[in-house]
């Protein structure tokens, strides 16, 4: 006589196949959302070093001087050559609160050259695109990259 009885569930080895698929596809998701979330930090800060270069164009419209270089001390920098932290901007990106992610920074090669840094600091210190740059004609770079990364793929 066959048994009314019949057991439900699952087995250990379908437990462990479904086990399998969601690793198989937390593997291939985290990175894609770990690069997405770095790309959005760096969006937000490239947005940061526009509003540096606005700052330093003010400066320039006020003074006739981008910054000193070390001679009138117009107080762009807070390094000696008006190079560092900006004294005229925020010197951390995001602007607003949250975990900073990028140090800005000034090298006024002359009065009427610069170039503004933005460096990747705590969460997104692994970032492959480096440093981002940017000068006073508006160009935009990157250093300190890893091998392949160009700058049109970090300045989106």
């Amino acid at each position: 006589m066959k048994s009314l009885h019949r057991t439900a569930g699952f087995t250990l080895i379908e437990l462990m196949i479904v086990v399998a698929i969601i690793a198989i596809l937390a593997a291939i998701a985290y990175p894609s959302y770990t690069e997405h979330v770095r790309a959005s930090r760096r969006a937000d800060c490239e947005g940061a070093l526009m509003g540096l270069a606005n700052a330093m164009e003010r400066q320039f419209t006020a003074t006739g001087t981008y910054c000193d270089a070390g001679t009138t001390n117009t107080g762009c920098g807070t390094g000696a050559g008006d190079t560092g932290s900006p004294t005229i901007y925020a010197t951390q990106c995001p602007l607003d609160s949250g975990t900073k992610t990028y140090n800005l920074t000034i090298n006024a090669v002359t009065q009427t050259t610069y170039t503004l840094h933005a460096a990747p600091i705590g969460p997104q210190a692994g970032d492959k695109c480096g440093t981002l740059t940017l000068d006073q004609a508006g160009q935009k770079n990157i250093s300190g990259a890893a091998a392949g990364v160009t700058t049109d793929y970090c300045w989106k």
